[in-house]
């Protein structure tokens, strides 16, 4: 589904104050204001994307999950959403559905390194050290920043002190 442009502005703007809430860590507030958007303008993907931002870092999984994938619902195609919903999904414990939905981020973005390192997450998760692995490293390969670069640096030493052969489902 494409945005018309004037859409796009449209929605943008009424999220744009919620946006700065949560960049200044106000995330009940932003919640507030973009629950508020979403009833107005349901089909305003900005909406729901943001709002999955406030309930993951108020700690309400299961709820940022469903807003995530209310946002997939009215913008299949919104990578952001997928990658952190495959993140979210993998907290809850979910690293089969997790690895799907970041599969599907890859097939939209193939070198897209936020997706990268969701799935190698997802596959660490899930105990297949070799996927996990292959994508890690893609992942490492794309630059990313170097907080996240150290971090996941660590899981590939870690994964490479631990026996080897590691592949559950």
């Amino acid at each position: 589904m494409v945005i018309a442009e004037d859409d796009d502005k449209a929605y943008w703007d009424a999220v744009e104050e919620a946006t700065e809430l949560l960049h200044e860590e106000r995330f009940r507030e932003a919640l507030v204001l973009l629950r508020d958007v979403a009833a107005r303008t349901p089909k305003n993907p900005y909406a729901y994307y943001f709002m999955g931002i406030g309930l993951f870092e108020i700690g309400e999984l299961d709820a940022a999950r469903d807003a995530y994938r209310a946002c997939l619902k009215v913008a299949p195609d919104h990578i952001g959403a997928r990658v952190a919903l495959s993140h979210v999904l993998r907290q809850l414990g979910d690293a089969k559905e997790a690895i799907k939905e970041g599969t599907r981020a890859l097939s939209q973005a193939p070198n897209d390194g936020e997706a990268l390192h969701a799935v190698g997450l997802a596959y660490l998760e899930r105990g297949d050290d070799v996927a996990a692995r292959k994508y890690l490293e893609a992942f490492l390969a794309t630059k990313p920043e170097l907080e996240v670069s150290v971090e996941v640096r660590a899981i590939l030493a870690q994964i490479s002190k631990e026996p080897s052969g590691s592949a559950n489902n």
